[in-house]
């Protein structure tokens, strides 16, 4: 046996001890912190939801609740646009959608304070894009056979008439 696999062997166990220990030591200090709510003591348990709501850096009153309260209506004019047909639909405006939808819902979570409700906005506004540029592009490729199908009609119709 090489002379390093014996090292390691004979490393293991006190390895292994040192890493549980400071495993052990880590997770119960993060666990004693992580139920501790510094919201029941004082002023801030006597407030109301309303109040907590008006007062928090994503409240009623900043832009970071009520931009995503208006960016909703783009989701719901494209789902409104699955009923239309997909000839009828601009690539440009989905893709447009598409890529909004997805670098906002990154950004989201990189910006402080850190808005969840703009990050799912930007989620679902992507998801509707992406859903209608796949539409635009089937449309698009099966679009792309159907000259030639045409023509070998038109041919047949011809021939079928000719005395």
């Amino acid at each position: 046996m090489p002379a390093t696999t014996t090292m390691f062997r004979a490393a293991r166990p006190v390895f292994q001890q040192s890493t549980t220990r400071a495993f052990r030591t880590n997770f119960s200090r993060q666990t004693g912190r992580r139920f501790a709510s510094t919201t029941t003591t004082g002023e801030a348990a006597s407030q109301s939801w309303f109040q907590r709501m008006w007062s928090s850096p994503v409240g009623l009153k900043t832009v970071h609740f009520w931009a995503p309260v208006m960016k909703w209506a783009l989701v719901i004019a494209g789902i409104s646009d699955f009923a239309r047909p997909a000839e009828k639909l601009s690539l440009t405006q989905n893709g447009a959608l598409t890529a909004t939808g997805l670098i906002w819902t990154r950004w989201c979570f990189v910006i402080t304070p850190q808005n969840y409700l703009l990050a799912a906005v930007n989620f679902f506004l992507g998801c509707v894009g992406v859903t209608q540029v796949a539409r635009i592009l089937m449309y698009r490729s099966s679009q792309k056979n159907l000259p030639e199908a045409a023509e070998a009609k038109v041919a047949e119709v011809k021939d079928a008439v000719k005395p």
